[in-house]
């Protein structure tokens, strides 16, 4: 997270580097132990999931990875069907393979850029993207992909996103990632935290909050609620009101 401009990788790239990284993914404590509070938002989602959607219904998982969000949100919900979403296929495999293994159902996995991808509209009643959106590398493709999930959901439908974000103001952008950078170092230590930041540089194109609720109020998302935010990491909730169209 340095100010100097990187080249980022390629999506052929990154999914390579997430192909061999299935172990580490595939463990719910600690395979995300970058990403601040990532417990208690898991924890946070699948209790509000769980309690506005008691009957199930179609859930879409962005960014699947080894399936861990999933995992935590049907356990709740068992009735919940599942489509699964990934850059990478083994990270796919090996979802279906732990989600499987505990009786889960998952109706269908789509391997690819989600910036690249259609899906059916009004088809699921709770999209989610932990972790996975910062890979977008332009404002226009978070715009399209805010617009295609709106599209993807059927009315009273939520989409329910985390990640990493930017902020408008220098000084408080400086804060934040000065937070961030003790966070890591505590966590581990410099050198975790230096290899952490150069793979955000190389990998990772965040936005603003700001503009993420600008963008899903622009796309018709009328109800948006922070859930939780802590140092460079948000948690948002949005509702497709039965209304709109």
């Amino acid at each position: 997270m340095s100010d100097l401009k990187v080249e980022k990788i390629t999506m052929d790239e990154l999914r390579r580097q997430f192909d061999g990284d299935v172990e580490r993914f595939s463990n719910e404590q600690t395979g995300q132990t970058s990403a601040v509070d990532a417990p208690l938002v898991l924890e946070l989602f699948e209790t509000l999931i769980s309690g506005m959607y008691p009957s199930g219904g179609r859930l879409l998982d962005i960014g699947c990875g080894a399936g861990n969000f999933s995992l935590r949100i049907v356990r709740k919900l068992p009735q919940l069907r599942l489509t699964l979403l990934d850059l990478s296929r083994p990270m796919l495999d090996r979802a279906v393979e732990r989600l499987t293994a505990e009786g889960f159902c998952v109706e269908q996995t789509i391997q690819a850029d989600v910036a690249c991808v259609e899906l059916p509209e009004s088809r699921f009643d709770v999209v989610v993207a932990a972790a996975s959106l910062h890979h977008l590398r332009t404002q226009k493709d978070w715009q399209n992909v805010f617009g295609m999930i709106y599209r993807s959901l059927v009315p009273g439908g939520s989409f329910w996103m985390s990640d990493l974000v930017r902020h408008e103001s220098v000084l408080v952008e400086a804060l934040q990632k000065e937070r961030y950078a003790n966070y890591l170092v505590g966590l581990r230590d410099r050198d975790y935290q230096q290899r952490i930041f150069e793979s955000i540089d190389r990998s990772d194109t965040p936005e603003t909050l700001a503009f993420i609720i600008r963008s899903l109020e622009a796309t018709g998302f009328s109800r948006i609620d922070l859930i939780h935010k802590n140092m460079v990491f948000a948690s948002l909730a949005a509702i497709k009101e039965f209304d709109n169209k």
